[in-house]
């Protein structure tokens, strides 16, 4: 995906192209995402012409439960309780929409939910021109979409906890 060479990173942008960018140039970026199953669904938001987990970025003096309840209900309507952290991981891209590249840590968290509707009306503008609603997915699909996440989506659905 990205590799470390003499100073420069390569990032990805959302069609694939690859840039390679001095480190100085990359802004650092924690996000955290939901991972909320119901009913052998997953719910994932609808991006370009695929999908990922909802979730985004952690705003500075932000909590990462702050963050995740922030980001879900943006990109799905949702309320969620945190849960268990379920993965984490890395990744380097070009943002869309603006020169700007970015290194981040992922965290993956199983979300429960705890109120709302479906809806897209807390996208914010930059999100309206590439999402559109969330949707649930049936779970046994998720490797047959496709995703823009950058961790494979059936290694964290692996670790989810079945006692529900």
């Amino acid at each position: 995906m990205s590799k470390l060479a003499k100073n420069k990173i390569s990032c990805v942008d959302i069609e694939g192209k690859v840039y390679s960018v001095p480190t100085s140039k990359l802004s650092f970026r924690p996000a955290v995402y939901g991972i909320i199953v119901r009913d052998g669904k997953i719910l994932l938001s609808k991006q370009w012409l695929g999908y990922d987990f909802p979730g985004g970025g952690i705003e500075l003096g932000e909590s990462t439960d702050q963050a995740l309840i922030r980001e879900v209900k943006e990109e799905t309507g949702i309320e969620v309780a945190v849960g268990k952290i379920l993965h984490s991981n890395f990744s380097f891209f070009k943002l869309p929409f603006k020169d700007q590249f970015v290194h981040s840590i992922r965290f993956y968290y199983q979300c429960n939910i705890v109120c709302g509707k479906l809806t897209n009306k807390f996208l914010d503008k930059n999100e309206k021109k590439y999402a559109s609603c969330a949707e649930w997915i049936d779970i046994k699909q998720i490797g047959n979409i496709k995703m823009y996440s950058s961790t494979d989506p059936e290694k964290i659905l692996a670790s989810l906890s079945h006692d529900k």
